[in-house]
């Protein structure tokens, strides 16, 4: 038999890694580095943006600005980064620390004040270069839980600050900080037939052995098809101290010797994010919690951090040629990993057929889609998804059913319904949501519009009940001078919260959220305090305005 070498239609290239300065930046933290999180790593629906650094298990801990610069944002949230500082520093780029405790000094001052004067709790500034300086290793902020995180630990970033493009913060000299002798982890490959190919007898994706070599590579069991194929993989990899099953740096595949698929975790923005759904495969995903990193690309997408040749990394059996196709999987301290695949032609009858198709529609992923049905119709502009699919699509008991959520979406569609079996006092309570998740809804009469980005089944949800406001520790008419804050837990079972705001004597007071406990408190403040009996009112209004008030009153001595 002989090799075969694949035609390129232009030529494929490892990433040329910047020159980024090596001893500009300290750490944030002025503990032992490590990570529970990497640059890259495999999240819903976005790759991570930078590293997640451990804090002990525990808050409070000092963040330091990494250099010199100004405070040019700052956000407050009650999901993603949670209470969030970024610093543009002038070498070129913008450090960011997220799921804070708390800012320090001016700039907590400086986030207080807007609070009030903006009388909200989710608010984001962009002060001026002269406002917030701040000088390399000054106290910026204590670290915490806030937003989305799972648990204490300071999200870390590194941008452009002009291209806000992510950068891996270890091209910074952090890997100084860090120590890595293990091999990326490779558990599982599997091979994608494509084009109605075969493979090893079957039309449907199979899970191929791998054994353990000699050389400490892996080969795996050998290929037999009639056609085209991908292939993918579930890789993790970990250091010497973190411990923690993070994301892959590099991974490159070879056919015969010639590279055809390479993707490293160098930089990104922020608009390419979504295409992790179309790097892994999704329908695994969404049935088993299992990530795949697929090594081809069935239509194309432009994930910048990917590199390929015209063939967009599938492989092709043919007659009378033998191949081996090689996956390399590194992490940035050089640590390899590597399996080798034996692929053979064979036209051996499949055993095991393709799903059957029970779907009526057809869907392009790039060309406008619409679907109408009675009084429900579905619009899909081009874009809306990654590749070619067959639909169910159908309207029956006053939902509009749209496939199932194992297919990936990359951008809005438009769910339009029109009823008219509500009366006008109760519209306004109507929204479009899928069970009842609100999705943001638009009324004109008796047409509802609303934007998603999940399939599944959708219908107009009612919601007449108002928010429920309890609090934590009952305090009527109590004296309470020695407590330091006060608390509560607002929830609402259908829309959700749209706005909370508290009263103090008359006078709106802070209230911070934490959504992962759905709890409020409020930090006493002296200035809004009055000697013996004060009056606090708690208002919370959900997404289609149902509201509840609570009112309560307590006493406190301002005597020290």
């Amino acid at each position: 038999m002989k090799f075969i070498i694949p035609a390129f239609f232009y030529s494929f290239f490892l990433f040329a890694q910047a020159q980024y300065p090596k001893d500009y930046f300290r750490p944030p933290l002025d503990i032992p580095m490590q990570l529970s999180g990497n640059f890259g790593e495999l999240r819903p629906n976005h790759f991570h943006a930078g590293f997640d650094l451990k804090t002990n298990q525990r808050e409070g801990l000092n963040v330091y600005a990494i250099a010199d610069g100004y405070v040019s944002r700052i956000k407050i949230s009650t999901f993603g980064n949670g209470k969030c500082i970024y610093i543009t520093h002038p070498n070129g780029y913008t450090s960011v620390y997220g799921h804070l405790q708390t800012a320090f000094g001016p700039i907590q001052d400086y986030v207080k004040k807007t609070h009030y004067a903006e009388k909200a709790y989710e608010i984001e500034m962009f002060p001026k270069p002269d406002e917030l300086p701040v000088t390399k290793g000054q106290v910026i902020g204590l670290s915490g839980n806030t937003g989305s995180s799972e648990g204490p630990h300071l999200h870390f970033e590194i941008r452009d600050s002009k291209t806000e493009f992510v950068i891996n913060p270890i091209f910074f000299g952090f890997d100084q900080n860090l120590k890595d002798t293990k091999k990326p982890v490779l558990s599982s490959l599997y091979v994608y037939p494509l084009d109605n190919a075969t493979v090893n007898q079957s039309k449907q994706p199979l899970l191929l052995s791998m054994t353990l070599q000699k050389d400490g590579t892996y080969l795996a069991g050998k290929v037999k098809s009639n056609g085209k194929m991908g292939f993918g993989i579930n890789a993790v990899d970990s250091d010497d101290v973190s411990h923690n099953r993070n994301g892959v740096f590099n991974v490159s595949t070879f056919l015969n010797g010639n590279q055809n698929y390479n993707y490293q975790f160098n930089t990104y923005s922020f608009d390419e994010m979504r295409y992790i759904n179309a790097l892994i495969d999704y329908p695994r995903y969404k049935k088993s919690s299992q990530r795949i990193q697929k090594l081809f690309m069935k239509t194309f997408y432009p994930l910048s951090i990917i590199k390929t040749d015209s063939l967009r990394g599938i492989v092709s059996a043919e007659p009378n040629v033998a191949s081996i196709y090689r996956i390399e999987v590194s992490d940035y301290f050089g640590n390899l990993n590597s399996i080798n695949v034996p692929i053979e032609y064979d036209t051996a009858i499949p055993l095991v057929q393709s799903e059957p198709v029970t779907s009526k529609y057809f869907v392009r992923y790039n060309k406008d889609n619409i679907f109408e049905k009675d009084n429900m119709s579905v619009f899909f502009p081009a874009g809306t998804f990654y590749e070619d699919f067959n639909m169910n699509f159908d309207v029956r008991n006053n939902k509009v059913y749209i496939h199932d959520d194992t297919v990936p979406v990359h951008s809005n569609f438009t769910i339009t319904i029109k009823d008219t079996t509500y009366p006008e006092s109760l519209r306004d309570k109507l929204y479009i949501g899928r069970g009842t998740s609100h999705n943001g809804t638009i009324r004109k009469g008796d047409t509802f519009t609303a934007k998603a980005k999940v399939l599944g089944a959708y219908g107009l949800v009612l919601d007449t009940i108002p928010p429920v406001i309890k609090i934590l520790k009952p305090i009527e008419g109590k004296w309470i001078s020695s407590d330091k804050k006060i608390d509560f837990t607002i929830g609402d079972a259908a829309s959700g919260i749209k706005s909370y705001n508290g009263y103090l004597n008359g006078s709106w007071v802070l209230f911070e959220y934490e959504n992962k406990s759905r709890r409020i408190t409020h930090v006493f403040d002296e200035q809004y305090l009055v000697e013996g009996e004060n009056f606090l009112k708690m208002e919370v209004i959900d997404n289609v305005g149902n509201s509840t008030i609570f009112e309560t009153h307590f006493y406190r001595s301002q005597q020290k």
